[in-house]
């Protein structure tokens, strides 16, 4: 157990979903999963492990920003001896060409982010997703029939700022939106040589305001919930 995590030692599967909100993880796990299991609810960061067409899998929230991830997903990675993490989340494209309802599959997240560098002494303004994950997802996309776009992403610190328009590292290396998550969790798997990749839907459009409804979010996040189930299989069938 960590301060964050009290799961039990076998508790937690070698290949964990993060979706931000820990009723996220609950209704993904009550409406995906089979034989499911509640195994931390502190700080209630709801984790929930069952399986998935007989694959184990573990459910649980990341919460918000680069310190949070990077809080969870190294006590995965460490403690619990997980193998794999993939995010699950939404985000707000830059681009007007991008939809709301597109699904991206992040190749790099640049980011303004002390984090790597003040963990790890990385000093990079961007990193990649790390290990298999990023092709599984891509190959079982494709075998789903589901678009999926490979893409640059702009993991912010901040939600709201005082500069209108697109700020620059997201600007200069062609981020197509912006989450908060995605760099630490990559510096995490980076350091620590674990697997780890990032699957967003397209919630809203900055430049023109589109959005999507609360109906139209829980249709489409379950429909990405679906690819990441079905790359868990992929992933674990080569581990």
């Amino acid at each position: 157990m960590t301060a964050h995590i009290t799961a039990q030692k076998g508790e937690i599967a070698k290949i964990v979903l993060m979706p931000g909100d820990p009723l996220r993880a609950k209704h993904i796990a009550e409406n995906m999963l089979d034989n499911v299991k509640l195994v931390n609810s502190t700080r209630n960061a709801f984790y929930f492990t069952g399986t998935y067409k007989g694959v184990p899998v573990t459910i649980g929230a990341s919460g918000m920003g680069c310190p949070s991830i990077g809080i969870y997903s190294y006590e995965l990675y460490t403690a619990y001896d997980v193998e794999c993490i993939i995010r699950i989340g939404t985000a707000g494209a830059y681009d007007p060409t991008t939809k709301v309802y597109d699904v991206i599959n992040v190749d790099k997240a640049y980011s303004e982010s002390t984090y790597a560098r003040e963990a790890f002494e990385i000093a990079s303004d961007h990193l990649v997703h790390q290990g298999i994950a990023y092709d599984l997802i891509n190959e079982t996309a494709k075998k789903m029939n589901m678009p999926v776009i490979a893409a640059n992403i702009h993991s912010s610190d901040v939600f709201y700022r005082s500069k209108k328009g697109t700020p620059p590292v997201a600007a200069q290396n062609n981020c197509v939106c912006v989450e908060m998550e995605a760099f630490a969790l990559f510096s995490n798997a980076q350091y620590l040589n674990k697997m780890a990749a990032t699957i967003l839907t397209i919630s809203d459009v900055i430049p023109t305001g589109e959005s999507m409804s609360a109906d139209q979010r829980q249709n489409s996040l379950d429909n990405m919930t679906k690819l990441a189930l079905e790359s868990v299989v992929a992933i674990y069938n080569k581990l």
